[in-house]
C-alpha cells in the first residue's frame, strides 16, 4: 500500500506550494542516489518523495487525492512505474524544482547508455467535447491530431541523402559533457550535439526537416467513446503521440473528455435530472405527462417516459424513474430519471376561465393547500412575536 503522500514529505495538509517545494527540495538533496552510492533504499525512498510531490504541487491532482487519496489521482496505487517512463517522470519534477544541471545528469545515469540513442516520443493530449446524447450511447468521433512523425525526405536522420555526420568537438563522441557542481559529479546531455555524439554540417541537413529528422503532421484517428463517459473522463491511445528520435517508439495520447451542456438534462453521476411543465390542473387532479429521456435506440429526438403525477403535486416534486439515466462506464448499471414537477400557472385567461377559477377559491377557502396552512400557522406566530399581537396567534 502506498503512503500518504503528506506523511511521506513530512508536512500538514494544510501547507501552502512554498512550503511543499522546500520539503521536497530537502530530501529530494537527502536521498538522491548520486549522493548515496546509488543505494537501491535511496533510490526507492526518492522515487517516492518525487511522485508526492508530483501530485501535491499540482492544484487538481491535490484536490482529487484530498479527497478520494490514492484512488483520485492513479487507479488506488502509488508509484511512478517501471522502466524509462518511470525515471522520465521523476526527471521531469526533479529538473522543475532544481534546475536542468541536476535533472538530465539524474535521467541519463538512470536510463542508461550515450543520450544519442533512440528516445520515446513525448505523450500528448487532446481534449474532446462530446454531446450528452454521444456520453449516453457511446461514439465513434474521428479526430484530427498534429503530432510529429519521422520526416519522409530523410526517413529521420534529418540529413541530406549521402551526407555524413562528423564526431561531435565538444564531447568528443560520448554525447555527455561533464561538470563539477558541489558534491555532484554532473554528468549532462551535451548541449553541443544534443547527446546524439555526432553533428551534420548546417549545409549538410535535411531541408523539409532542418536537421531534426522529425516534422509536424495531422495525424487523422478514430477514436471510440464508450457508453458512459463523463467529463473529465481520459481516455488513452498507446502509440498515438508525438514519434521518437532517432527510431524510438512514440508516445502515448490522452484524450480528456468534456460534455457540453444540454437544454433539457442536468446530469448528476449517473442520474439525469429534467424539469417538466405541469398544468394546474393535472397538479391538482393527477394524471399522467411525458418527460423526454434518453434510449439507446435512435429516436429522433421523441424518446419520451411517462410520468404518473399524484394528485396534489407540488412544485419541487420530483418522480424517479428506474433506469432510464446514464449507463455506467465499466457495468451494467444504470441511473434514474429524476423528473421535477414545475406547476404552471395559466395566463391570459378568458372571462369564462377566470369566473371558474373564483368560484374554486371561493369554494376552497384560504387554508386548503398544505403549503398555505402550513405558512399562515407559522405567519401569525412570527406576527405575534414581533407586534406582541397575542390575539393574532389565536
Amino acid at each position: 500500500m502506498a503512503r500518504d503522500y503528506y506523511e511521506v514529505l513530512g508536512v500538514e495538509r494544510t501547507i501552502d506550494a512554498a512550503g511543499l517545494k522546500s520539503a521536497y527540495r530537502k530530501l529530494a538533496m537527502q536521498h538522491h542516489p548520486d549522493r548515496n552510492g546509488g543505494s537501491e533504499e535511496s533510490m526507492a525512498i526518492f522515487k517516492e518523495v518525487s511522485e508526492a510531490y508530483t501530485v501535491l504541487s499540482d492544484d487538481q491532482k491535490r484536490a482529487a487525492y484530498d479527497r478520494f487519496g490514492h484512488a483520485g489521482v492513479n487507479g488506488g496505487q502509488g508509484g511512478f512505474g517501471g522502466g524509462q517512463q518511470g525515471f522520465h517522470d521523476i526527471n521531469d519534477i526533479f529538473s522543475q524544482v532544481f534546475g536542468d544541471a541536476f535533472g538530465d545528469a539524474f535521467g541519463a545515469r538512470q536510463q542508461g547508455g550515450r543520450q544519442g540513442g533512440p528516445r520515446r516520443g513525448s505523450d500528448l493530449r487532446y481534449d474532446l467535447e462530446i454531446t450528452l446524447e454521444q456520453a449516453y450511447k457511446g461514439a465513434d468521433v474521428d479526430i484530427s491530431v498534429p503530432t510529429t512523425a519521422a520526416c519522409d525526405t530523410c526517413e529521420g536522420s534529418g540529413a541530406k541523402k549521402g551526407a555524413k555526420p562528423t564526431t561531435c568537438g565538444t564531447c568528443q563522441g560520448a554525447g555527455r559533457v561533464r561538470t563539477a557542481n558541489g558534491f555532484f559529479q554532473m554528468e549532462r546531455t551535451c548541449p553541443a550535439c544534443g547527446g546524439q555524439g555526432s553533428r551534420l554540417a548546417p549545409a549538410d541537413t535535411c531541408a523539409s526537416c532542418h536537421g531534426q529528422g522529425l516534422v509536424r503532421k495531422n495525424r487523422k484517428l478514430q477514436l471510440k467513446v464508450p457508453a458512459g463517459v463523463d467529463e473529465g473522463s481520459r481516455i488513452r491511445l498507446s502509440g498515438e503521440g508525438d514519434a521518437g528520435q532517432r527510431g524510438g517508439p512514440r508516445g502515448d495520447l490522452y484524450v480528456f473528455i468534456g460534455v457540453k451542456p444540454h437544454e433539457l438534462f442536468e446530469r448528476d453521476n449517473l442520474d439525469l435530472l429534467v424539469t417538466v411543465p405541469v398544468s394546474v390542473t393535472t397538479a391538482a387532479l393527477g394524471g399522467e405527462i411525458d418527460a423526454p429521456c434518453l434510449t439507446s435506440e435512435a429516436c429522433d429526438g421523441r424518446c419520451r417516459a411517462a410520468v404518473d403525477v399524484p394528485a396534489g403535486a407540488q412544485t419541487g416534486k420530483t418522480v424517479r424513474i428506474k433506469g432510464k439515466g446514464m449507463p455506467h462506464l465499466n457495468g451494467r448499471q444504470r441511473g434514474d430519471l429524476v423528473v421535477e414537477l414545475f406547476v404552471e400557472t395559466p395566463t391570459d385567461l378568458t372571462d369564462r376561465q377566470r369566473e371558474l377559477l373564483e368560484e374554486l377559491a371561493a369554494s376552497l377557502g384560504d387554508t386548503q393547500t398544505p403549503r398555505n396552512s402550513s405558512f399562515a400557522g407559522k405567519a401569525k406566530r412570527f406576527w405575534a412575536d414581533i407586534l406582541g399581537d397575542k390575539e393574532a396567534a389565536q
